[in-house]
């Protein structure tokens, strides 16, 4: 069943799961059909609670690092990423299903998963081992789950994880013994290999194999600041259930780990449950070993390959190892044109007629002879390609170069799934002489949002929405993976504004690219189907390409373009020439403007400037400026700083307008939310909100007051707007809502909807109670 039904069936059906939580709708409720409206962004104009949430479309995108089957139980499967969360695919909905939206604003470091492992045993128990850097200073969690990740706990590691650093497919580095479940050991990439006995709950070091852990304080100067570590774990055994740890166990180690730690070998042998271990000789040495995996006859396959990945070149080999002997079966060496390496391995089977699946990586595009995905059925004799030059649906989304897992499903051997840069693709026809594939990411949302903006009411489209990597979209219906957009001409997309008057007119603007020549801006005049590049850019939009980056659009043709500690720039004759405002050069280190345009008069500007980062107070305030001619000329407010605003980053604050009134303006300062109903010229703090603090007394562990939003209210609201915020209120974080200009504020999200933190706010014009939310990597949501 496809997404856009399966949500309209749960929603009418009351399926919260499914939906993705909340209190089933009553008979009295909307469907969400009716909530989510048109292509044209429109819907029913009802009162609706909103505190229910729903992924906004664009489907994969994201680098999902490994896939994990349950060897036994059939299609429990889990997929991990590198920065959006960890998913469970649901087989009755065709569908993926993130298990890890419950983590809070203070785990958005532990929002991506490193290594996942499947207790073989109890099909119900998964374990994630968490933490994005190893560099960063941070040690890594354990989390635990006893029903397939509908709860967690967790626990603290003694060491780093890099979910989000180089080499991220390597593993799996976490793995569970099949005969004594109890058992777990972990493969790090800077502390050695760790065990634990009861399960995961404490974790000592394997110090029979080494003691040696690198000094926190090296590891961020290390080469490409990360190691491979120790980097796999498999048992030795057919055999579950006994009761007994297993005792034959190999251990992966990385060159440069095992330079470091003075290990003379790649690969290690352990015969007494980890208490000795023995070198094994590899016929190659001084290479990664990014899968080895046992066939069901005790023979180990493992790929040899010369780089770290994603996406690792070679040269490189794959062999078999039967305890004593090594046989090649096959190999690719550097050659002109070509580094092909190995990542994705798999095997299904014994014997003669072994199956074996080898992804293939850094083999790009689409072409006669290119290995991608490659299979041999009699163990590795002979060999046929199943993935280049056949039939892919959808074919204009690549599926070659990080190929860095592939998984055989244990219980059909015809289902082949691998992974790449922007999600996993999968065929149910792989002993087929052509293999048709399909791209498998409904439900799996591992988008990083920059910006959000929505359109009044009567757009042609919902949403604009600004991503790393992917650029800008032109989202016209929520449940379908937006078309429009200037595609290609932004690699990141750092932020969107249309013509109030006249929303057909959209301007955009980002860095890279793989066309136009890196444009940095472009505008459309039909809602976003046809595009065209600024004819120049901001003085200052070359040097200065970070995501702190806004725009301003006041009527068709005229536009505020503020790059990142830049001085604004306008323009009356859609970017052909830029003029500087009067608005003063950012001095603060992190210091960016906001600009955004009155709705109701479009003469008035205004531009908000957090001044940076916390430590930029001893330096500087905050300040905000408006103008009253278009953007041309600003004048500073006096009673700003005076009423309470606070220095924070330009991540963590935030600017929104009252469409429906004059110079009604709201901010989020990090701290607190600021109101001005006369164009910023004088100021009420509101006593809503307040950070918490830590150990430190410089700057909050949780901001108070990060996002804010204005959409359309209620029937009968006492404002003219509902207003939105992501902040902490009673010392609770979430997403308020106030319908009375800010006087009474209730959360609308709960404890399993906190997607390791929110960054962005864009509320709907058109339907009450909907508003939009980027979390952690993990895309765009809505209430309904």
């Amino acid at each position: 069943m496809k997404k856009q039904s399966l949500a309209l069936a749960c929603a009418l059906a009351g399926l919260v799961a499914a939906c993705g939580g909340g209190s089933s709708p009553s008979s009295q409720s909307p469907s969400l059909a009716a909530m989510v409206g048109s292509a044209s962004g429109g819907g029913a104009d009802v009162a609706t609670t909103g505190n229910r949430w729903q992924s906004v479309k664009y489907g994969g995108s994201g680098y999902v690092t490994g896939l994990i089957f349950h060897p036994t139980s059939p299609n429990v499967l889990y997929a991990r990423t590198d920065m959006g969360g960890t998913y469970r695919w649901d087989a009755a909905t065709s569908s993926w299903t993130s298990i890890t939206d419950g983590f809070g604003i203070r785990e958005e470091f532990f929002n991506g998963a490193e290594s996942v492992a499947l207790d073989p045993n109890d099909d119900k128990r998964v374990y994630l081992v968490t933490g994005m850097y190893d560099w960063s200073g941070t040690n890594a969690r354990l989390y635990i789950s006893t029903d397939r990740g509908d709860n967690w706990t967790h626990v603290d590691l003694p060491f780093r994880a890099g979910s989000n650093d180089p080499g991220r497919a390597i593993g799996e580095r976490l793995m569970v013994d099949p005969n004594k479940p109890s058992v777990l050991y972990y493969g790090s990439r800077t502390s050695g290999l760790w065990k634990s006995t009861d399960y995961g709950q404490t974790w000592n070091q394997v110090t029979s194999l080494t003691s040696f852990q690198y000094p926190g304080d090296q590891i961020s100067n290390l080469p490409g600041r990360t190691l491979g570590g120790i980097e796999g774990v498999l048992f030795d055994t057919s055999t579950t259930g006994t009761g007994t740890a297993t005792q034959t166990i190999y251990t992966s180690v990385a060159p440069d780990y095992a330079n470091a730690a003075g290990l003379n070998y790649n690969l290690y042998k352990s015969t007494d449950g980890g208490a000795t271990w023995a070198g094994v000789t590899t016929p190659v040495t001084g290479f990664y070993i990014p899968h080895m995996v046992r066939a069901k006859d005790g023979i180990v396959y493992v790929a040899f390959t010369k780089e770290m990945g994603p996406g690792a070149g070679g040269p490189c080999r794959l062999y078999k190892f039967d305890g004593t002997n090594w046989t090649l079966l096959k190999s690719y060496d550097t050659e002109q044109w070509v580094n092909f390496g190995m990542g994705g391995l798999s095997v299904s089977g014994s014997g003669p007629t072994t199956r074996i699946a080898l992804g293939v990586s850094n083999s790009w595009g689409n072409w006669q002879g290119q290995p991608v995905v490659q299979v041999s059925d009699d163990a590795g004799q002979t060999w046929r390609e199943i993935a280049s030059m056949t039939p892919h649906t959808p074919s204009d989304v690549d599926f070659s170069g990080w190929v860095d897992d592939v998984e055989i499903d244990p219980s059909n051997p015809d289902h082949i799934l691998h992974v790449f840069g922007g999600g996993i693709w999968e065929t149910k026809s792989a002993s087929a002489a052509t293999p048709n594939w399909n791209l498998d990411v409904t439900g799996l949302e591992e988008t990083a949002t920059i910006s959000l903006t929505t359109p009044p009411k009567g757009a042609g489209y919902a949403l604009l929405r600004s991503s790393g990597d992917i650029g800008t979209h032109v989202q016209t219906e929520l449940l379908k993976k937006p078309t429009r957009g200037p595609v290609g001409w932004f690699s990141n997309g750092h932020a969107t504004d249309m013509a109030w008057s006249n929303p057909a007119y959209i301007a955009a603007v980002g860095s890279g690219g793989w066309v136009q020549n890196n444009p940095r801006g472009a505008y459309s005049t039909d809602s976003g189907v046809t595009w065209t590049a600024f004819a120049s850019k901001h003085p200052d939009a070359m040097n200065n390409q970070g995501n702190e980056e806004t725009i301003a659009v006041t009527k068709p043709g005229n536009i505020i373009w503020a790059p990142p500690a830049s001085r604004p720039a306008y323009t009356t004759d859609n970017g052909a020439t830029w003029t500087y405002t009067n608005l003063p050069s950012i001095a603060a280190v992190g210091g960016a403007y906001r600009v955004v345009a009155d709705r109701k008069n479009p003469n008035k500007v205004y531009a908000f400037n957090s001044s940076g980062a916390w430590w930029n107070q001893w330096s500087d305030t905050a300040h905000f400026w408006y103008s009253t001619d278009g953007g041309h000329t600003f004048t500073e407010s006096a009673t700003f700083v005076s009423a309470g605003a606070q220095v924070a980053s330009f991540y963590q604050s935030s600017i929104a307008v009252n469409p429906n009134a004059e110079g009604d303006i709201w901010v989020a300062d990090g701290f607190s939310v600021l109101h001005s109903k006369d164009s910023g010229v004088t100021w009420t703090k509101l006593n809503a909100t307040a950070a918490i603090y830590g150990s430190s007394q410089f700057y909050p562990d949780v901001y108070g007051a990060t996002s804010i939003a204005l959409g359309k209210a209620p029937a009968g609201a006492a404002y003219s707007a509902s207003i939105y915020i992501v902040g902490v209120i009673n010392n609770v974080w979430g997403v308020y809502r106030s319908d009375d200009g800010g006087a009474a504020w209730r959360r609308i999200n709960d404890d399993k909807h906190q997607y390791a933190g929110i960054s962005n706010l864009a509320a709907d014009q058109t339907v009450p109670g909907r508003v939009y939310a980027a979390g952690a990597g993990r895309g765009v949501v809505f209430s309904y």
